[in-house]
């Protein structure tokens, strides 16, 4: 039986439940917060992301919040707005947001099932490995610019040019 076919035998599954069948597939740390939630521990190369996925039954919408923790100094925090907004630029499928009081990098998404439409494994999975390689992809930049004063722009081409990674 297919991956993406495993999960699918009952019409009525919750998309949190199948959340969790995934990440019991990849064998993440999760912890079921609530009927509608599901939080995660995914490891990527340059940390560990926190993932949150949420199902709105109001707008019929799958929420995906993937946060990692940074204190930039207070001065760097101009750039990296500006950092931000570059990056936003060249994400097609969600984006990252700056909450200060918690001192969290956000990388959200939402994904829309209007209508009863039912999200597949592959599709749930896709977002939730999107979402990390967006980090992954980005936080070189987002700590060149924080940490090393590199300007916005020339941090981001140095992380989009793959400079930065395993030898």
């Amino acid at each position: 039986m297919a991956y993406s076919e495993q999960y699918l035998d009952g019409d009525d599954l919750h998309p949190i439940d199948l959340v969790e069948h995934i990440a019991e597939h990849h064998a993440w740390e999760f912890d079921r917060i609530h009927d509608d939630q599901i939080a995660m521990a995914v490891e990527g190369q340059w940390r560990t992301y926190a993932i949150t996925l949420a199902w709105s039954a109001y707008d019929e919408t799958l929420r995906l919040i993937c946060t990692f923790d940074m204190d930039p100094p207070h001065d760097r925090k101009p750039a990296l707005f500006e950092t931000l907004n570059i990056i936003n630029d060249r994400c097609w499928a969600g984006s990252f947001t700056w909450w200060d009081e918690q001192k969290l990098m956000v990388y959200r998404y939402g994904l829309m099932l209007a209508g009863d439409q039912v999200a597949g494994p592959d599709q749930v999975d896709t977002m939730i490995s999107a979402a990390v390689n967006a980090c992954e992809q980005y936080y070189p930049a987002i700590q060149l610019v924080t940490w090393a004063d590199q300007t916005p722009k020339s941090a981001v081409e140095t992380a989009i040019g793959g400079a930065y990674g395993r030898a």
